[in-house]
């Protein structure tokens, strides 16, 4: 006959949010809701950690993972390997390093470069880094607004004869899902021809799979489908997935072996990292089964918002594929920015990405009845309510 566990002890002014295998976590009560409530659409990145990430941290075994000796760490690193399809997967402090080592390491000679979109978030937001840092030379490729390289602009810039004039190409940077074009997603199929286009030329392809789970809840498919032509994936655990920190890459062996070198030479060699690991872990083995909630909503907020032509909203719905979306406030007494400003003002945040265009982005904090909220308030606001 089993027994009823005793209650948690009471701590004066806490309160237990949950119960592990050695400890128990409390916390101070949560605030009452605001009012107005903030309902924040910036990124996904801006998800906190839930109670069941709180309780593995605290309880995280934890190593030197420098020396490769950190448990939780190998344990997060040997799981991303096996979603992702990959020999091998290696922890990093953010995306924007994974990205940069993989370009690193598959551009290793001066004289070496790559080809990415103009639009490409290795381009667009990571500073130069692969120039300033790595030394890499970066050849801009146009990308579609589907978040597609046109491929004939691809085979027209690819340079692989040995010429003292020129750079020789050594990657392809692909981005899945795409962050400027509105979280477009990239099919199996395209990447099948991407693979073909390079195949035998000595080039590699690397993935900025920021939000590649999107993707592949979008398209139902494994991870894995969306990896199989692709040399090296950066994947972020801190966007959708709801992890606090991280990312992770992935690829053989002997990439992942040169990876951990140089993350060591850019600062990321850290220590007992099994703290964030534990919470990174949790993010892919349950993060990545609810995203087609994001998912919904998204829809949900974009069919709302294109009930507002009327008012100045220009959005086109087929675009929004997985968590993203992009609209334009088109109006002659309304910048974005000053749309943007007045929704905060309403417990609402967005993002100006230019004078008419607004990105608003859908992560676990923002339910249902948060997006009935935000179309409520920017219907009053294009109103003059």
């Amino acid at each position: 006959m089993s027994s009823v566990p005793d209650p948690p002890p009471e701590i004066p002014g806490l309160q237990c949010v949950a119960i592990g295998k050695d400890s128990l976590l409390y916390r101070k009560p949560r605030d009452p809701p605001t009012n107005p409530p903030v309902v924040d659409m910036r990124s996904d990145t801006v998800t906190k950690p839930s109670d069941e990430m709180r309780l593995a941290m605290l309880e995280a075994e934890v190593g030197d993972d420098v020396y490769c000796d950190d448990p939780t760490a190998n344990k997060l690193e040997t799981r991303a390997a096996e979603i992702l399809g990959k020999e091998a997967a290696l922890f990093v402090p953010s995306g924007t390093m994974g990205n940069l080592i993989s370009v690193m390491i598959h551009c290793s000679g001066r004289g070496d470069e790559m080809l990415l979109g103009d639009e490409s978030h290795i381009s667009f937001h990571e500073q130069g880094g692969s120039a300033y840092l790595g030394g890499v030379y970066s050849k801009i490729v146009k990308t579609l607004p589907n978040g597609q390289l046109d491929l004939d602009d691809v085979r027209r810039r690819i340079q692989t004869i040995d010429d003292p004039h020129f750079a020789t190409t050594k990657l392809l940077c692909i981005e899945n899902t795409h962050n400027r074009k509105g979280g477009r997603v990239l099919t199996p199929e395209y990447m099948e021809q991407v693979a073909a286009l390079v195949k035998g030329r000595g080039i590699k392809i690397h993935l900025d799979g920021a939000r590649l789970f999107n993707a592949a809840t979008a398209l139902k498919l494994p991870a894995s489908k969306l990896t199989e032509c692709v040399d090296s994936v950066n994947v972020c655990l801190s966007k959708g997935l709801g992890a606090p920190v991280g990312s992770v890459i992935a690829g053989s062996k002997d990439f992942i072996a040169k990876a951990r070198k140089l993350r060591k030479a850019l600062g990321g060699g850290m220590r007992q990292i099994g703290v964030i690991a534990a919470p990174g872990l949790i993010a892919l083995e349950k993060g990545s089964k609810r995203l087609q909630e994001d998912h919904d909503n998204a829809q949900l907020l974009a069919t709302g918002l294109a009930k507002m032509s009327e008012l100045g909203v220009q959005i086109d719905i087929s675009t929004v594929e997985t968590n993203i979306v992009n609209f334009y406030v088109i109006r002659d007494d309304m910048k974005a920015i000053d749309f943007v400003g007045s929704l905060e003002k309403r417990g609402i945040k967005m993002l100006v990405c230019g004078d008419v265009w607004v990105r608003s982005v859908i992560s676990c904090e923002v339910t249902k009845q948060g997006v009935e909220f935000v179309l409520e308030n920017i219907r009053a606001l294009l109103a003059g309510k």
